[in-house]
């Protein structure tokens, strides 16, 4: 009985592990994207701050240095430390698939799609009745 259990509950947990997760709606697709921006750009800060501090310990180092009278060697040059500036989010531009082009020749139909003529009579097979 034990085993039977068992095996019922793990079907159980990956049925459950395996259902379809629904679809991210528009605007939940934006909020989304709004987020990773703004994790992006708080990661770049942070990495500006850590740039400046590094900076600083430096130039407290090589100031108390040659306070003491020690020789102090010249800093390894890096690259400059990058101020991201503020957050700024633009969300992407989509095109509705109608819009889009993708469906449709481009440029206006000048005459509908269908004609009253038979096709029978439009593209003769070369039988005659």
């Amino acid at each position: 009985m034990k085993p039977t259990a068992l095996l019922v509950a793990a079907a159980l947990a990956a049925g459950a592990a395996w259902a379809k997760l629904p679809a991210l709606d528009d605007q939940a697709k934006a909020k989304a994207a709004e987020a990773a921006a703004r994790t992006k750009w708080s990661d770049s800060v942070a990495s500006f701050q850590l740039c400046k501090a590094m900076d600083r310990v430096v130039a407290q180092y090589r100031t108390q240095a040659q306070a003491a009278g020690k020789a102090a060697s010249a800093p390894t040059p890096t690259q400059p430390c990058t101020d991201p500036g503020p957050f700024a989010f633009t969300p992407p531009s989509e095109k509705p698939i109608e819009a889009s082009g993708a469906h449709s020749p481009p440029g206006n139909a000048a005459t509908p799609p269908s004609t009253n003529v038979p096709q029978s009579e439009s593209q003769p097979t070369g039988k005659k009745p």
